[in-house]
Order: structure tokens, then sequence, then C-alpha cells
């Protein structure tokens, strides 16, 4: 394959990014973390935070992260028309009150928490300046991404799949609202194929969602989960921090419409992922 239609990857040592990389090993070119230099005209940028909770600790680390540094690329970017920018975003830059299933031509977002905010915000800045140099972009917002790789899982970042090893060692899960929470939950694997069909097939200049396109009650998974790993877990009611009720949306799933047009069908349903999960975990021990 020409070097030049290869996919050149930053962020390929994350969660999403290995995963990427490993099952198109032959089609792209990974850059290390601190290598901004562009090997091909084809870009998937992964690089980013995972979570709202920096703020607690960090009030830099979402701007130096997920704006900094995409900051540091573009300036190494060639301005021309050959060039396409597929960049990773996040439902959660949809925030507050908009209505579900999310859609991608919402004309307002209201995202809340540093890193909902600053992934909009980086959304908007390589709008402005793929449309200031005439280069070509697409931006991924991806619903919730679930997998055995995930080394990241806390009760801050996935915490499904948290709760769900848990579970696989008998202890106690604590839900918000009763479990009654909407969410989309989509496998790595299928995240993985659904960013490479959209660097195929899909048009320029879009904004696209990736999940299942599908509302999963939360409580209900993790009952699916008990039940499947046959655990002697309990599940306890508590009422959300105040911290939460500010920054998480409480539900959330994506319209998937455009996606489904350019081919994609998911592999995964959600029964099997959780089985996958289990299994996992309990394995693991």
């Amino acid at each position: 394959m020409n070097e030049n239609n290869k996919i050149n990857v930053f962020g390929g040592s994350g969660f999403i990014g290995s995963r990427f990389c490993e099952k198109f090993k032959f089609d792209i070119i990974k850059n290390d973390r601190s290598d901004y230099t562009i090997k091909s005209n084809n870009i998937l940028y992964l690089i980013s935070t995972v979570d709202n909770y920096n703020i607690h600790n960090n009030l830099h680390i979402d701007i130096d992260t997920n704006l900094k540094i995409l900051m540091n690329l573009l300036e190494n970017l060639p301005k021309n028309e050959n060039i396409v920018f597929n960049f990773v975003s996040s439902w959660f830059v949809y925030g507050q009150n908009n209505e579900i299933p999310f859609r991608e031509d919402y004309s307002h977002c209201n995202p809340t928490g540093f890193y909902s905010i600053t992934k909009h915000c980086a959304e908007q800045l390589l709008i402005s300046f793929c449309q200031t140099f005439n280069i070509k972009y697409r931006i991924f917002r991806l619903a919730n991404v679930l997998g055995e790789g995930d080394m990241k899982i806390s009760k801050k970042k996935n915490a499904l799949q948290y709760l769900i090893k848990e579970i696989t060692q008998n202890r106690d899960v604590e839900l918000y609202y009763g479990g009654k929470v909407l969410r989309d939950y989509i496998y790595i694997d299928d995240v993985c194929d659904a960013i490479k069909l959209c660097i195929d097939k899909a048009p320029y200049n879009q904004i696209i969602n990736i999940g299942n396109g599908e509302p999963y009650t939360f409580g209900d998974l993790i009952q699916k989960s008990i039940d499947y790993a046959e655990s002697k877990s309990n599940i306890i009611h508590i009422n959300p921090t105040q911290f939460h009720n500010v920054v998480q949306v409480r539900h959330s799933y994506l319209d998937i419409t455009k996606l489904r047009s350019y081919g994609f069908s998911s592999k995964y349903d959600i029964d099997t992922i959780i089985h996958n999960l289990v299994d996992f975990y309990k394995q693991k021990g």
C-alpha cells in the first residue's frame, strides 16, 4: 500500500487506538505520542483525556491534552486539499438539554465538565482550521465503548465495565437513580470497524455518530451481569453526588442513521458483550 493511502494514527497506544492498530496493522502508520510528523494524507487522531474528573486534581490536563496537543499537530499539518483529518470525539459533547437519540445535526451542544467542554472546543477549532485551509475532515462521536483491553476502567470512566468486574468478584455495586439511566454501548471491535468504514466510505466534512443506536437501561445490564456471572453481588441504590448531577447527562443514546447508511452493522449485541466481559474477568481472577 502507498504510504499516503495508509492511516497515520496519533494516539495509537490507548484503548481504542491500540486495538485499531492491531486490527488494521497493514493499513496504518503509528506515531509515538510526542511525534507530530505527518506521514500520510489520511490522519486518525485519538489523543484525549477520558473523563470529567480531572477538575479535582489537575485543572490544566484536559486543556493541555485535548487542545494544546491538537494545536501542536495542526501546526505541522500540510495545508493542502489532499489531507483528511479524522478526529475521534465523544457523545459527551451533546451535553445537557438535547433530546435523545442525539443527532449530528443538532445546532446547539451544551457540554458540562472539563473533558466534555474541551472535546467540543477541539471539534470547533478543528472545523475552523480545516475550513480556513481547505482541509477535509470527519468527526466521530463515539458512544460508550466496552472491551477487554480497557485498562483505565473505574467508577469515573467506563463505569459499567468496572462494575461488571466488581460483580465477578461478588462485590456489591452502587447505582444512581435506581439504575434508571439510559446509555448506548458498543464493543471495541465494532467501533474500530466503524471508524475504518467511515474513513474508507464516509463523505468528507461530516460529524458521524458511532454506537449501537440502542438505549440500554443501566440497571438492567447490571442485573444481566449478576445473573450470567452467578454472582452474590447486591445492588445498592444511592443518591448521586452533586458533582455527578452537574457534569453527567442522565440519559443518552445516539442516532446512527448516517453510520448505517454507509453499510455499518454491529457484530456484537449487548448480551454477547456482557458475556465476554464476565468471562474475561472471571478468568483473570
